[in-house]
């Protein structure tokens, strides 16, 4: 695999976001939310380029010290290679910069590889939120990690 370069979601970035997006949830985001999204100045939406190509993003709406990590996407066949920890590690410590010390997500509990990508992290589940996802209708774990400010 070449060099991994990650960097803030641009606009230019949306068709390749939005097939990822496509191709990894049942419910996607439309490209309008995430064009509107990434405008918005609490939000922090990062790509991993490879090659010219978008591998993966993330991002998180932030509130003061706290954030909501909101989507995270590899694609299918870079799935593995630790692309998704690295988005993962850089969307905390620039949120970090910002002033998040406390980070929270839902995953499906079905999800065994994402659970323990957020584990390995220093995620701890928090609780079960009944039937949060549809398509198929399912539970989600809500996770928190908290640093020391």
């Amino acid at each position: 695999m070449c060099k991994l370069n990650i960097r803030r979601m641009e606009e230019g970035d949306l068709d390749q976001v939005c097939a990822i997006e496509e191709e990894t949830f049942s419910m996607p985001w439309s490209r309008k939310s995430f064009q509107d999204t990434i405008s918005y100045y609490h939000t922090l939406f990062l790509v991993a380029e490879l090659d010219g190509e978008i591998a993966g993003y993330c991002g998180c709406y932030q509130s003061l010290e706290e954030a909501e990590i909101t989507n995270i996407a590899v694609r299918r066949q870079l799935r593995g290679h630790g692309i998704g920890r690295r988005l993962l590690m850089e969307l905390m410590r620039l949120g970090k910069e910002q002033g998040a010390f406390a980070y929270t997500l839902e995953v499906r509990v079905s999800n065994q590889a994402a659970i323990h990508l957020y584990e390995s992290l220093g995620f701890v589940s928090f609780g079960i939120r009944k039937n949060f996802y549809e398509k198929p209708r399912e539970d989600a774990m809500i996770m928190w990690r908290h640093w020391e400010a």
